[in-house]
């Protein structure tokens, strides 16, 4: 049985351990790359089209899906053609054609949503500093600062305290000056810390309905934007099913899920959509499905290049209204009607 084993060097014909036919491709860095290209979105060179024309009617295996057509070979085989060395082709230009054609993949996957994505990381990243930071303080200055412990000694409140106060002098005495200097410095990087992340968080707010109209107007910029950062990217969301949309943020759940400890999650980071955090709990899994089917269109959309579409807020408005206003779900299990009495009332009614 022939096989068509297909390279970067070229395509080929390989029966019984031995390359019967072979067509090499030129061996310009250009020409290489062009033709690694076409076989990256699954289209055929030229040599294979040729290649393929003449095996015609004969029966083939290759290993390669894109050569598996109606009339062309069929899957297996694992031969091996000849080697690159002995067609002219070098490991230096292997190399560089290896390189050149990373460099074109990533920049052909450049999205970029990305800023955005590191926008929400680094909010994530701020709450946990500032949430560390703020502990500290309570715990430091609750020492000392005796009147603030008859009320709520926020990390806010003793933050202010500190550095506004402009003595070392409490009410259980001083305190060495380079301890309150330390003290004051701690308080003014927390302040800083809620800053900035108010700062990231508008930088957001504001970059988003620009980049992600639909998504933005339909869930709010901040929750837009997370739900970019959760898929990896305004492209991979725009290629995510609704029913993952549903359920991102949710992946401890859903593995928990996969392990039979608990059961299926009904909605991930879209639980922070306000019409879901007020609907009662059983209204809350329909509310989340229907909202992620309009947030998967909405970043399709986005992801397209399409202006803002009111219909879409509103057919989720309309959705959400008439989940909201109608009757209960029914319970697992049950049916709408009966057909029939069971047997036994059957039996007794005869």
């Amino acid at each position: 049985m022939r096989e068509v084993v297909t390279r970067w060097y070229g395509v080929f014909v390989v029966e019984d351990g031995r390359t019967v036919t072979s067509r090499p491709y030129p061996t310009e860095s250009a020409a290489l790359l062009e033709r690694m290209q076409l076989r990256r979105v699954g289209a055929r060179t030229e040599e294979e089209e040729q290649l393929l024309s003449e095996l015609a009617g004969a029966p083939a295996l290759a290993r390669d899906r894109r050569l598996v057509r109606p009339g062309g070979p069929e899957l297996g085989g694992g031969a091996e053609p000849t080697p690159f060395s002995e067609l002219g082709f070098t490991r230096a230009v292997r190399r560089d054609l290896f390189l050149e054609a990373a460099r074109g993949a990533l920049a052909s996957a450049w999205d970029p949503s990305i800023h955005v994505e590191e926008a929400v990381r680094a909010v994530t990243d701020l709450d946990g500093v500032a949430n560390s930071l703020g502990e500290r303080l309570v715990s430091w200055g609750s020492r000392d600062l005796v009147d603030l412990l008859e009320e709520d000694p926020t990390a806010d409140r003793i933050a202010r305290r500190l550095t506004d106060e402009e003595t070392a002098v409490t009410e259980r005495g001083p305190v060495e000056p380079e301890l309150v200097r330390a003290r004051r410095e701690l308080a003014e990087l927390y302040q800083r810390v809620g800053r900035l992340r108010s700062s990231v968080e508008a930088a957001i707010a504001a970059s988003m309905p620009q980049r992600a109209p639909n998504l933005s107007t339909l869930l709010g910029p901040a929750l837009a934007g997370r739900l970019v950062a959760l898929a990896g990217g305004l492209d991979r969301l725009a290629r995510l099913p609704a029913s993952t949309v549903q359920v991102l943020g949710a992946e401890r759940a859903f593995f928990e899920h996969l392990r039979g400890r608990a059961p299926p999650p009904r909605h991930g980071v879209l639980f922070l959509h306000p019409l879901l955090q007020g609907a009662p709990r059983r209204q809350r899994g329909r509310l989340a499905r229907a909202l992620a089917a309009k947030a998967a269109i909405a970043a399709r959309l986005d992801q397209a290049g399409t202006p803002l579409r009111s219909d879409l807020v509103e057919a989720w408005e309309a959705r959400a209204k008439a989940i909201r206003t109608g009757p209960a779900p029914r319970a697992p299990g049950t049916s709408r009607r009966r057909l029939r009495p069971p047997l036994h009332r059957a039996a007794e009614d005869r």
